[in-house]
């Protein structure tokens, strides 16, 4: 079977978040093709740009929270999403998109079809 893959080209500035990391996830997916198989990689390329003019609905910059476990007992660490989004928008974004994907093994090659400038 031959995998085609397009490039689509995206402007964020003015979007809300969710909303587009959904749309960008279903094009890494490839499950806007007639050709989908969810075993199949067969999603297309996607760059974002203008990442840093990205907007959120309601108040979630400041309520919305994201949590890393250190392992250890006590080691819950808590991160608001305006501290993610103020020190490295990109690194969050990928974040939200990478939860979007299927959890299963091509999850990593899907990701890395995703740029962002």
């Amino acid at each position: 079977m031959e995998i085609t893959r397009e490039k689509h080209v995206l402007d964020a500035a003015g979007q809300i978040g969710g909303r587009l990391a959904s749309e960008i996830a279903i094009l890494l997916m490839g499950k806007h093709k007639t050709t989908y198989q969810q075993n199949v990689d067969g999603g297309d390329f996607v760059e974002v740009k203008n990442i840093k003019q990205l907007e959120f609905s309601g108040k979630k910059l400041d309520t919305k929270l994201y949590y890393r476990a250190s392992g250890y007992p006590g080691g819950l660490k808590t991160f608001v999403l305006r501290k993610l989004f103020g020190d490295d928008p990109a690194k969050l974004f990928t974040l939200m998109v990478y939860r979007m994907l299927p959890k299963n093994k091509l999850r990593r090659e899907m990701i890395k079809r995703l740029t962002i400038s």
